[in-house]
């Protein structure tokens, strides 16, 4: 990868206009990776936000923003990066508890293992882990997670259901059970409210999809889904990363020693968070720089993120930050991959098309910064 980065500096220097927006910039690549799917941005319905980071002189931070085909109109399928927010709130919600904290035993009714706020965050990060997600969705249910952040203000959103699990947008939630110092405490469980269809640009995708093994010819409908934008994503990137850039009713109320545990999982490999790395290798949840390969990434290299992927749209926000050079921005973006038009078939190209744009999305802009700084 070294040499690719150092030919890639080589070009964009040559190419380079002093004006010309960092992430038009980067599109003209003439790479394979980005030509695949630049020629029909529409079709593959790309997003993308890029946020230069420089430091003032007085200390502060300060941010320059860059998007395109940006909209929170146009509906995209969050996947897995709804976890990023549930993560954050269930920190949140574990520190206003004076009976728990975060390493506090609990297990939800119809379930006989222990697990703890703090263990689910990470195999949230580290995996992604569904059933995590689940049982932290569980202990708030969707009305309080909504409702919590349009307090904060981070902008669209909407939490609908669990994931890959039946009966995903059922109205009841399971009890949790706590265990703390020797007492019981039952949390969760409720019901919310009813789900009401979002009206988006987008919202019905392609041709057909498969239910119960049978094919249905008319586009899928995704208003009763959940709804991350990309937009958001990004700023609540921010708000984790940077908190000194935003006022205290703008932020989670989640104590210092809960950011430095989130930070800390945000960031961890999967190989460094007790799993195999033949099945978990580095940049399984990290699709920007390296998701196109299995080789390790540099020990220098942080990258604050999270990923989704399903039902053909490939989605990621993070924050990369190098060690070595200083370099750090942030990069959030979606785009999806399904060539046939039906949904529900497992038939996507992530790995044909998909990831090897992401993962080059990443390099051409850690070589724009590198170019730039």
């Amino acid at each position: 990868m070294r040499f690719l980065l150092l030919f890639l500096l080589i070009l964009l220097t040559a190419c380079s206009g002093p004006d010309l927006d960092p992430i038009q910039h980067v599109l003209r690549s003439s790479h394979p990776a980005m030509l695949n799917v630049l020629h029909d941005v529409k079709k593959y319905e790309i997003q993308i936000i890029y946020t230069r980071i420089d430091t003032l002189e007085n200390g502060a931070i300060s941010f320059q923003d860059y998007t395109f085909r940006t909209r929170d109109s146009s509906y995209f399928y969050p996947a897995s990066t709804v976890k990023f927010p549930v993560a954050v709130l269930a920190l949140e919600y574990a520190d206003a508890q004076p009976e728990i904290n975060l390493k506090s035993s609990f297990r939800s009714s119809p379930d006989s293992i222990w697990h703890s706020i703090d263990d689910d965050v990470r195999q949230i990060f580290a995996v992604s882990d569904n059933a995590a997600n689940n049982r932290l969705y569980e202990l708030m249910g969707r009305d309080q997670i909504n409702n919590r952040m349009a307090d904060l203000g981070v902008g669209a959103f909407r939490m609908a259901h669990r994931l890959s699990t039946p009966d995903s947008d059922r109205a009841r939630r399971d009890t949790l059970w706590f265990e703390e110092n020797g007492d019981t405490l039952q949390l969760g469980g409720g019901m919310d409210q009813e789900i009401v269809p979002l009206q988006l640009d987008l919202i019905k995708k392609g041709k057909g999809f498969i239910r119960d093994g049978n094919i249905v010819n008319e586009p899928m409908d995704f208003s009763r889904k959940n709804y991350f934008p990309l937009a958001t994503q990004h700023a609540l990137m921010k708000r984790i990363i940077f908190p000194d850039n935003f006022k205290q009713e703008q932020l989670p109320q989640i104590s210092a020693e809960s950011r430095k545990s989130l930070l800390h999982h945000m960031h961890t490999l999967p190989k460094d968070a007790g799993y195999d790395q033949t099945d978990y290798y580095d940049s399984y949840g990290k699709f920007f720089l390296y998701g196109d390969s299995k080789e390790p990434i540099p020990d220098h290299i942080s990258i604050y993120n999270k990923v989704g992927y399903a039902y053909g749209t490939l989605s990621e926000t993070a924050f990369i930050h190098d060690r070595k050079t200083g370099i750090g921005f942030m990069l959030s973006a979606t785009i999806l991959v399904n060539e046939d038009g039906i949904f529900n078939n497992d038939n996507y190209e992530y790995d044909k098309i998909g990831i090897p744009f992401m993962a080059q999305l990443g390099r051409e802009l850690y070589v724009y910064e590198s170019a730039t700084r």
